[in-house]
C-alpha cells in the first residue's frame, strides 16, 4: 500500500479546509482528485506530501506514519520520494532549461536529466533561458523537473486549467508518459472536467 489516509482534516483559524478523508492507494492507481475551487485538494495533496501538517488524522505512506515522523524525515521522504508539477510553472527566467531541471534534484543525475530532455523533444534547447522558451516548451521542462528524479509518487496541481482541448490532452499523455517510464504513481488535483475520462480512479470533493 502506498498511501493510507484515515479521517484526515485541516482547518485554519476553526474554518475547516477539508473535512473528514478515508481512502488508500495502491502503487500505480494513479489518482485524480476533481472538486471545484476551494474545495480543499490542493491542501489535500499537500498534506499527502507533507507540506502541511493536518489538523486531525493518520497519513501514511508506505507504512511510516507522519505524525511519528520528525520534520526532517518527513522532508527525507518527500526529497527522495516525490516529484511535483505545480499549476504555475515556477521556472526562473534567467537559468538554463537544464538548471532548472535540476534545481530541484537533491542528488542530480546528469545522465537521466539528459535523456528526460531528449525523450520531451528539447535537445535544441537544452542550454536556452527559460524566458525564451514558448508556453509549450516551459510546460515539458516543468513536467520533466517532476520526474527527473525518478520519484514514486508524482503530485500534479491544476496541471491543465489554462489549457485548450487539445493541449490538456496532450499534457496529461505526457505526464502519464512520464509516470510509466519512471514507474511513478501520479496524483492530478483539478477542477477539469475535462480529463476525468483519462483516469480510471476518481475521487471527488464538493465543497
Amino acid at each position: 500500500m502506498l498511501f493510507k489516509i484515515t479521517n484526515l482534516e485541516y482547518k485554519i483559524d476553526n474554518k475547516r479546509i477539508l473535512n473528514k478523508q478515508n481512502f488508500t492507494l495502491e502503487k500505480s492507481n494513479h489518482l485524480l482528485i476533481l472538486g471545484p475551487s476551494g474545495c480543499g485538494k490542493t491542501t489535500l495533496i499537500n498534506l499527502m506530501s507533507g507540506l502541511l501538517k493536518p489538523t486531525s488524522g493518520i497519513i501514511m505512506f508506505e507504512n511510516k506514519d507522519y505524525s511519528k515522523l520528525s520534520e526532517k524525515n518527513i522532508d527525507k521522504i518527500r526529497a527522495e520520494n516525490f516529484g511535483f508539477i505545480f499549476q504555475k510553472l515556477h521556472l526562473i527566467g534567467h537559468l538554463s532549461l537544464v538548471d532548472n531541471i535540476i534545481l530541484a534534484q537533491k542528488n542530480s543525475n546528469f545522465k537521466n536529466v539528459d535523456n528526460l530532455i531528449k525523450k520531451l523533444g528539447l535537445s535544441e534547447k537544452k542550454n536556452e533561458i527559460a524566458r525564451n522558451l514558448s508556453f509549450g516548451e516551459a510546460q515539458r521542462v516543468a513536467i520533466a523537473r517532476g520526474v527527473a528524479n525518478n520519484p514514486k509518487v508524482i503530485f500534479a496541481d491544476e496541471p491543465t486549467s489554462a489549457l485548450d482541448d487539445t493541449n490538456t490532452e496532450n499534457v496529461i499523455r505526457l505526464i502519464f508518459s512520464q509516470a510509466e517510464k519512471t514507474n511513478s504513481t501520479l496524483i492530478v488535483c483539478t477542477h477539469d472536467d475535462r480529463i476525468k475520462k483519462m483516469f480510471t480512479n476518481v475521487m471527488e470533493i464538493s465543497e
